[in-house]
């Protein structure tokens, strides 16, 4: 009885231990978001006050974080959810097992993260709080004896910045199961709910019961949606499977001469990528900067924004950002491109496109197009947006989009670029080189 005494106590403390550090986690992903929108407004200011220098700024911005990245956190480049799928998946060895979700790498990822919106760069916060979150759930729990093991912990961490950093804990918890966890066990789900109800509720603690988009009031669902929703979730699933099929042909783990050149010259690389998203921001009148959560705010509002025009701007701003291999999501400036869509749509002034519901179907559909994660693009628009009378037209949208980017991009963007960081080596000195070592998903 003794025995059994002590081995509850551990185990509570251990559990205590754990909600204590998914509160951390928390507090990190809401300050983050703060820190990430005070770079958006501060680039905006720099922005109306002198133009021409802020647009400069973008090509040397870009070019000097991505040799900060290089030199000082190569694990924190790109959007972050690779490298905690990679940790998550792949075999531990050494201390550290590599840098993909530890301390250091996450703390860089903020400060990185933060300069790149600071350039005006098109990138979204999303998928670095992931590996943020992740990072900081491994680090003050590593050590630790008994279950859930490492595995569960990264995920649940992984799972914790989704729901933090949309402000959405069912799409944080679907999240893990679609697209962090290639198998997913009992006690990895309990982990993963407890770990990420705490963090969002201390997320909400600090933020308040907000929407990510506002608050709007969505109106009955009209019928006609149901006939919008295949073709927008068509073009949608065309969109988004080519912006992954150019994105990991650029920086993915399978060699050609763009990759090639690129890893031979990172920082001229990066800044030829600055260039075009400048050229791009002048030519779209500077919409294109940012994550793009006003572009599509003012879509959902039906303001008299610009659809089509902003939709392949972002595009374009959304893969050279990317592509220049610095700290930065994709999530956020994919919505934003989907709002395009849909509002190109809704601009028809067909009788089944509505000009709101057309929007948020656009985003869930580019969405889907481009993670080919359908269920987690479906729940996150309705959690966000406040829209539970679309979760039918957007579950519709969203697996056909997922079907049609399968036939441009034959596997999910995540997992192919998670396999450049396979193995320890991986965040040494050459993140975009795979390695191949038989993995280990045990705990």
């Amino acid at each position: 009885m003794a025995l059994q005494g002590v081995l509850r106590w551990r185990r509570s403390l251990r559990l205590g231990q754990i909600i204590a550090v998914a509160v951390l986690g928390g507090l990190a992903a809401a300050y983050f978001a703060r820190l990430c929108d005070s770079a958006m407004k501060a680039h905006a200011w720099l922005y109306a006050a002198a133009r021409w220098p802020t647009l400069l700024l973008m090509p040397f911005g870009f070019a000097l974080i991505a040799w900060l990245t290089t030199r000082f956190a190569p694990a924190a480049a790109g959007s972050g959810i690779p490298q905690v799928i990679a940790a998550a998946e792949s075999r531990w060895t050494g201390r550290w097992g590599g840098q993909r979700v530890t301390l250091r790498t996450a703390a860089w990822k903020v400060v990185l993260s933060a300069l790149f919106l600071l350039c005006g760069a098109s990138i979204g916060r999303e998928g670095p709080t992931v590996q943020v979150v992740a990072g900081i759930l491994r680090a003050f729990t590593r050590g630790l004896k008994g279950e859930p093991g490492r595995r569960a912990l990264i995920i649940a961490g992984g799972a914790a910045g989704v729901s933090a950093a949309f402000n959405t804990p069912i799409a944080g918890v679907v999240f893990a199961v679609e697209e962090l966890a290639r198998s997913f066990e009992r006690r990895t789900h309990t982990m993963v709910i407890l770990v990420v109800v705490i963090a969002g509720f201390t997320s909400y603690a600090l933020q308040g019961d907000y929407a990510y988009f506002g608050v709007f009031d969505p109106g009955p669902v009209k019928a006609s949606i149901w006939l919008a929703a295949p073709l927008i979730g068509v073009v949608g699933g065309l969109a988004g499977g080519g912006f992954s099929r150019l994105l990991t042909l650029i920086i993915g783990p399978r060699d050609n001469p763009v990759t090639r050149w690129r890893r031979a010259r990172p920082v001229l690389f990066a800044f030829i990528c600055g260039v075009v998203a400048a050229l791009i921001a002048l030519a779209s009148g500077g919409i294109t900067f940012g994550a793009g959560y006003d572009e599509a705010k003012s879509l959902l509002t039906d303001h008299p924004g610009r659809g089509f025009s902003l939709a392949v701007t972002k595009f374009i701003a959304s893969l050279a950002a990317s592509a220049s291999g610095a700290p930065g999501g994709i999530f956020a400036p994919s919505l934003a491109t989907g709002a395009g869509i849909g509002a190109a749509f809704a601009r028809t002034g067909l009788f089944a496109f509505q000009g709101r519901d057309a929007v948020v179907i656009g985003m869930c559909a580019y969405l889907a197009g481009v993670v080919q994660a359908p269920l987690t693009s479906a729940v996150i628009l309705m959690e966000m947006t406040r829209s539970p009378g679309l979760v039918g037209p957007l579950m519709l949208a969203a697996l056909l989009a997922r079907w049609v980017s399968g036939w441009v991009m034959p596997e999910p963007i995540y997992h192919v670029l998670s396999q450049s960081w396979m193995g320890p080596a991986h965040g040494a000195r050459h993140p975009a080189r795979p390695i191949s070592l038989p993995p280990d998903a045990s705990p």
